[in-house]
Parts: structure tokens; sequence; C-alpha cells
């Protein structure tokens, strides 16, 4: 495992971070999808890697570099995510809400509240 070509792979994991990023943006989950392989074996590839020996100290520290800017963009997508879950989530309160709402009170044509709907009187209070 050469330092080059661990490079190469963090190049290819920014890239591939990025175009996941704009997937997410545009809600494009098969596009999102088709990147995931590739990137697991990327990650697995540079998680193998230690410092190699004979490595100069600026090749390491640019590689170095370059696996922290990945880091930060999958943190970014992974807050995208969030985002859009905690959006879904709180539609699907709304909607929850609202229907639980249209049926809390119902009145009949008297304007009274119908026998089925009534909570306990006064008397029973």
């Amino acid at each position: 495992m050469g330092l080059t070509q661990a490079l190469e792979q963090a190049d290819r994991l920014l890239t591939l971070l990025d175009a996941e990023f704009e997937a997410l943006k545009n809600q494009d989950i098969p596009l999102f999808e088709s990147f995931q392989q590739e990137k697991m074996a990327i990650l697995q590839y540079l998680g193998a890697i230690s410092s190699p020996e004979g490595a100069d100290e600026s090749s390491w520290s640019s590689f170095l570099d370059r696996v922290k800017d990945c880091r930060d963009r999958h943190r970014r997508n992974q807050i995208l995510i969030q985002r859009k879950l905690d959006a879904i989530r709180g539609a699907l309160k709304t909607l929850e809400g609202a229907e639980a709402a249209s049926s809390v009170e119902v009145y009949d044509k008297m304007g009274r509240l119908s026998a089925g709907r009534r909570g306990r009187g006064l008397a029973d209070a």
C-alpha cells in the first residue's frame, strides 16, 4: 500500500462525498445509494493504512489533511441527512396532529357535543 495510491484513493473519496452531497440535496436516493459500495471499499482501504516506512513527512501530512477533509465532508453529509429526517418526522407529526384534532369534538345539529364524544360532565367530575 503506497502513499501515492492512498492519496489517489483519498482524492476519489473527496469526489464521491461531494457527489453524495449533491445527490442528497437533490433528494436523488438511487444516485446516493449507488455511491455507497465504492465509498465503503475506499474507507476500508484507507482505514488499513498506517504511516509507511520511508515516506517523507510532507507527503504523510498531505495524506492526513485529505483524510480530515473527507471526515469533514462526511459529517456535512450526515448533518444534511439528519435535517431531512427531522423535517420528515415533523411533517408526519403535523399530519398526525391534524388528523387527531379534526376528530376531537363533534357537535350535533343543536350545537351540542354529540353523545358519543362527550366527556365527563360536571356531575361526574
